[in-house]
Order: structure tokens, then C-alpha cells, then sequence
């Protein structure tokens, strides 16, 4: 552990906390993350668990349950993109608990949707809710941890999407024979509410946040003692980030001619993978079946896709903290491509299907859950939340189309093996940009280095 600086010493945020054994503190704030991103995934997955229920209740076809399944999805693009920018200006701690209340409060009055239009307005605020909590959790706890650590604790926070849908599945089957379809919502809504609560009570404000916008220096001291277990008295302190990462407003900071090409890569890199994996999630069952395949069969092996996504995050996140994270998850996307290309060459083999299958969301979700681990070390304190919220609504802009490619190629009467060996091609655009996007990394972190030698640090 590293010793106190003296009061008159100007503190390095980041090398203190890099220095620090992994605290109880920091535990505490990667547990609160974890639970936010799980209550996102739980509400998130909802409206699909009780589209069954519903559609019998109210005598509805798929056709007009359609816009209930995908508002969220819209919503979460328009709150991604106003939140980031809101909470590099206001604070990462303010717009978490603001979104966790929105999503908990609009699923808790989905139990009192009397019509598909008011559902569906329901559910639409709440992907806001939803779209605004995932970046700033991510921003939270990617400024909490240690560098070298960074990559797996983050994409072990992202683990909680995947149990919090799986939850959704689990008390769909205990909630809805004894109470109906609304008391999921209802669920949905009343642990978010509480987490609102204990988020209030226990989450710290980001220190690099606080540092950045000259909070007092007692409440940075404050947070920092927490995490080194000994008192501090530090009066100044510091980010290396350079001159210029203060000039512009977050989201004209993320597009300024230094971040500009690497933002633009990165958005190309997520948005190609959703659009491979909401295709695949949403219509995978249609094509299987359409190739032979009983819909029992069809269903097993589309469970298959994300069941590996833990694993996949861990690996990638181990493997990231060591080596060329930029290479490590552009070959995870290009082992993606060319199991997906695989698959589509195979016709009735149920077997050796599902293995790859299951190897291929293993890739595809280990590669997309760490995107944003790459965005929050791309980007400054001051424009990181905007970086990785406006990374993952573009993203989600792929997601909604990939939704809707899956109607259009079978329409135009493409074959299963067709469709599916397709999405090879955006895998493979997602690689290339991330290794284009390392390159531009390098050249970014050179310039910064550059720029901290010739211009004297700012308190």
C-alpha cells in the first residue's frame, strides 16, 4: 500500500487508486453497479416474459404485441444519449439514482396499463430509465477500480444483466400462474425503487468526477480514506488527461478532431455487434425451425446463444487486463464471424449447430460486454459517461435493425445457412474497426503524453 501524501503534495487520483488494495469501499460500489445492471436486466427482459400472458389476457396477436417488445429497446437509445452528456456535467451518482427511479417507477405503473397504448407508453419510459442506468454504471465503477483490474471487475459488473434477465424468467414462472402478468412489472418496479434507496444512502459521487469539476477537497479526501483505510489531508489534486480534455462540452469533446475517428470506430464496432445479436436472439428460432427443426429443437438451441455470455465476459476481461485489450476483442469478434460462417455451411446437424452456437454467443457477448470497458479508457473524465452512453444507443440503433433484418431476408426468401453466414460480414467489420481503433489508441495515448510534458498540470 502506498503511503499518505503530505497536504502539500498534489495527488494523482488515478496512481493512488491503482496503488491501493482492492477495498471493502470498492466492493461495496461494484456490488451496488452489479445490482443496478441486474434490475436493468430484469426490466429490461419483462416485457418479453409476460408477452405470453398478456397476449391471452387481452386477446392480442404477435403483430400488435410488436410495439410493447421493442419500446424499451427505443426508449433505451434516447435515454443513452441524454444521460451520458447530463452526468459529465451533474454528476455520475445523480443521473444513476435518476434513472434506477425511472425505470423502477414506470414498471411499477405498467400494473395500471388498462390498454396496448398505454403499456407501451409505459414501457418506452421506462427503456429511458433503462438506456440512462447501464453507461453511467459502467462510468461508475470504470473510475472506482484499479487499472489492472479494470477489465475483468467491469465485465463481471455486466454479468448482473445476464442474471437479472434470467431472474425475470424465474419469477415469471413462480408470479404469473399465482398473480397474473402484472406482478412482474410489479416486481420489476418495487427492487429498482429500493435500490434507488441504498444507492442514495451507500454510493459515493465518482472521485475522478469530483476532482474534475473542483469539488472540496475534504469530500475527495473523504472518499479516498475510505479506500486506503488511513486518513488523508490532501489539498490538490490531479488527472492526466491534458488540456484539451476541459475545452469542449462532453459530447463535443467525444467528436472533437482527437477523439473523433475512435469515437466513430467504436460506435461501428458495437453497433455491428448488436445487429448480429438481436438478429440472431430474435429470429434464430424462426430460421432453425424453417430449416427442419422441431420448435422444441429450435428453442433449445437458441437458449444456447447467450447461456455462455458470463463466461465469455470473464475471459475477456481476464485476458484484456494482460494483454492487447483492443486484440483481444477484436478476436472475439472475428472467432464470431467465422463460427457464424460455419454454421451456415451445416443443414440438419442438431449437434455440432448447437456447439458452435453456443461457442458463438460465448465470443459474440464476451466481445460486446466489453466494448465499454475500451470506451471508458478511451475517453476523459469529463466526456467518458458521454462516450460510453452515446456508444451504446448508437449501438442500440443496430440492435433495432438487426430486429427488423431478420423479417426482410426471410421475405426475400433467403436460405437459413444464407442468413445466418451473412452475419459473418458485420463480425468481421466490427474486428477490423477495433484493430484500426488500437491504432488510433496508440496515437492518442502518444499525444496526450506529448501534451502532459510541455503544459504544466492544472490543480
Amino acid at each position: 500500500m502506498s503511503s499518505n501524501p503530505s497536504p502539500s503534495e498534489i495527488l494523482d487520483v488515478q496512481d493512488f487508486i491503482d496503488k491501493q488494495k482492492f477495498s471493502r469501499y470498492q466492493w461495496l460500489i461494484l456490488a451496488l453497479c452489479f445490482l443496478i445492471v441486474a434490475a436493468d436486466g430484469f426490466d429490461t427482459a419483462a416485457a418479453g416474459f409476460v408477452a405470453p400472458a398478456l397476449a391471452k389476457e387481452w386477446g392480442l396477436n404477435w403483430v400488435q404485441l410488436g410495439p410493447v417488445l421493442s419500446a424499451a429497446l427505443v426508449g433505451s437509445v434516447v435515454g443513452a444519449l441524454v444521460a451520458g452528456p447530463l452526468a459529465d456535467r451533474i454528476g455520475r451518482k445523480r443521473v444513476l439514482v435518476g434513472s434506477v427511479v425511472i425505470f423502477g417507477a414506470l414498471s411499477l405503473a405498467s400494473v395500471q396499463a388498462s390498454s396496448i397504448e398505454a403499456l407501451t407508453l409505459f414501457r418506452l419510459g421506462c427503456g429511458i430509465g433503462l438506456g440512462a442506468a447501464m453507461p453511467n454504471a459502467t462510468t461508475m465503477i470504470s473510475e472506482y477500480v484499479p487499472a489492472k483490474h479494470r477489465g475483468l471487475l467491469v465485465n463481471v459488473m455486466f454479468c448482473g444483466f445476464t442474471i437479472g434477465a434470467s431472474a425475470g424468467g424465474f419469477a415469471a414462472a413462480l408470479l404469473i400462474p399465482q398473480f397474473g402478468w402484472k406482478s412482474v412489472f410489479f416486481a420489476g418496479g418495487i427492487v429498482p425503487l429500493l435500490l434507488a434507496v441504498l444507492l442514495l444512502v451507500y454510493l459515493p459521487e465518482s472521485v475522478r468526477f469530483m476532482v474534475a469539476k473542483s469539488w472540496p477537497a475534504e469530500r475527495i479526501n473523504e472518499v479516498l480514506s475510505r479506500i486506503s483505510g488511513a486518513p488523508l489531508q490532501a489539498s490538490r489534486f490531479k488527472l492526466h488527461e491534458g488540456a484539451e480534455a476541459t475545452k469542449h462540452k462532453p459530447v463535443a469533446l467525444i467528436l472533437s478532431k482527437r477523439y473523433r475517428t475512435g469515437t466513430l470506430l467504436l460506435w461501428l464496432t458495437y453497433f455491428m455487434g448488436l445487429l448480429v445479436y438481436f438478429l440472431l436472439t430474435s429470429w434464430l428460432p424462426t430460421l432453425l425451425k424453417d430449416s427442419g427443426m422441431t420448435l422444441k429443437q429450435a428453442s433449445l438451441i437458441t437458449a444456447l446463444f447467450p447461456l455462455g455470455g458470463g463466461i465469455g465476459s470473464i475471459v475477456c476481461g481476464y485476458a484484456m487486463d494482460r494483454v492487447n485489450a483492443h486484440r483481444v476483442v477484436a478476436v472475439a469478434y472475428m472467432l464470431t464471424g467465422c463460427l457464424l460462417w460455419s454454421i451456415g455451411q451445416l443443414s440438419g446437424e442438431m449437434l455440432s449447430i448447437g456447439v458452435l452456437i453456443f461457442i458463438a454467443g460465448t465470443c459474440l457477448s464476451g466481445a460486446q460486454v466489453s466494448m465499454p470497458v475500451l470506451a471508458a479508457a478511451f475517453y476523459p473524465t469529463n466526456g467518458r459517461a458521454s462516450g460510453i452512453a452515446w456508444m451504446l444507443g448508437t449501438g442500440r440503433i443496430g440492435g433495432i435493425v438487426g430486429s427488423m433484418a431478420g423479417a426482410s431476408l426471410l421475405q426475400a426468401g433467403l436460405g437459413v445457412g444464407v442468413i445466418i453466414g451473412m452475419l459473418a460480414v458485420p463480425s468481421f467489420i466490427a474486428a477490423c474497426a477495433l484493430l484500426l481503433k488500437d491504432v488510433v489508441s496508440r496515437k492518442q495515448t502518444h499525444a496526450l503524453a506529448i501534451t502532459s510534458e510541455l503544459t504544466p498540470e492544472s490543480e
